[in-house]
């Protein structure tokens, strides 16, 4: 049965999508006058009477129409895509809070993905490290590593190198070079987690993106993705492997961490004694001594160098 909308509720839709674009209009407004013409690159001019730049120039630096922006600005009912707000708020330099913010001025089903390259919060950066000796991590709802401390870059020094991706790394990492052992029900719930944050952001091009490559580069996630199972993080034990110790079991607990849209923090406790012990030795080794056994691995079992560690 087809559900209908009241009249008053439409009435309360219609106040609230109005209230909301006109926050929108007065939100857009303030960010450009905090922006000098200098600051992007353009001339000061004679004739400025407004502080900041003018509309015309936002919508040239965003790369959309004038009257499409001036549209924006005045409150208008029109749609807007994730691209265009995003270009926008590259334009008008929005952090993090901003970013999002000015998504849902926009409507728009959608949270804007933490970008990899953006600094951590200094003090989140203060908890990872003082965390020692547990290995901890700061992760995108996508598996972005955005920030961790030694004692996971000791643990799971693959990822911390080049791509900073856990989720592919995972995927497309050999078994016998991966740190996390192959146990189809991690996987899985790995793939739950994800697809349970994709539905924030669905309208984002660089989730697409990501999903669609990974799918066609591995198998076992896009059959894994295909099952369309949703799952949280939550504590639980699994295998790690570092060929300095052998293979630790540990504890992993994730937390949701608000100041950043979609991120959460991964934390490593050992499950057992042996556990704590293996950690311990490997944090107490030298870097030559941690890299040896891989460095035979690769010389051994390869036929290309050992990816920079």
């Amino acid at each position: 049965m087809d559900y209908e909308v009241a009249p008053d509720e439409q009435a309360d839709q219609r106040a609230l999508s109005k209230a909301r674009r006109q926050e929108l209009a007065t939100f857009l407004k303030s960010r450009r006058a905090r922006i000098l013409p200098a600051d992007v690159g353009l001339p000061v001019g004679l004739r400025r009477r407004t502080p900041g730049l003018r509309r015309e120039e936002v919508a040239q630096l965003a790369g959309v129409g004038v009257t499409w922006y001036t549209w924006l600005e005045q409150g208008r009912d029109i749609k807007v895509s994730v691209q265009v707000l995003n270009a926008i708020s590259r334009t008008l330099a929005l952090d993090g809070a901003e970013h999002a913010y000015l998504y849902r001025l926009a409507d728009v089903p959608a949270i804007p993905s933490p970008a990899g390259d953006e600094p951590v919060l200094e003090e989140l950066q203060v908890i990872l490290d003082h965390m020692h000796p547990l290995p901890a991590a700061l992760l995108s709802a996508r598996y972005d590593l955005l920030a961790h401390n030694d004692a996971y870059a000791v643990l799971c020094p693959g990822f911390v190198s080049g791509e900073r991706n856990v989720l592919r790394k995972v995927f497309l990492t050999a078994d016998c070079c991966n740190p996390y052992i192959s146990q189809p029900e991690h996987l899985a719930r790995m793939v739950g987690y994800l697809r349970a944050a994709y539905a924030r952001f669905l309208q984002d091009p660089e989730w697409t993106t990501f999903i669609d490559d990974l799918c066609a580069e591995s198998p076992m996630f896009s059959t894994l993705w295909k099952r369309n199972d949703v799952a949280l993080p939550s504590v639980r034990t699994r295998m790690i492997r570092h060929l300095a110790v052998g293979e630790l079991e540990m504890v992993m607990t994730a937390m949701s961490l608000p100041a950043i849209a979609g991120a959460w923090m991964q934390i490593w406790t050992p499950a057992d004694e042996k556990g704590w012990a293996q950690l311990h030795a490997l944090l107490a080794m030298t870097e030559e001594e941690r890299r040896r056994p891989w460095l035979e691995h690769f010389e051994r079992d390869h036929a290309h160098p050992m990816p920079a560690y």
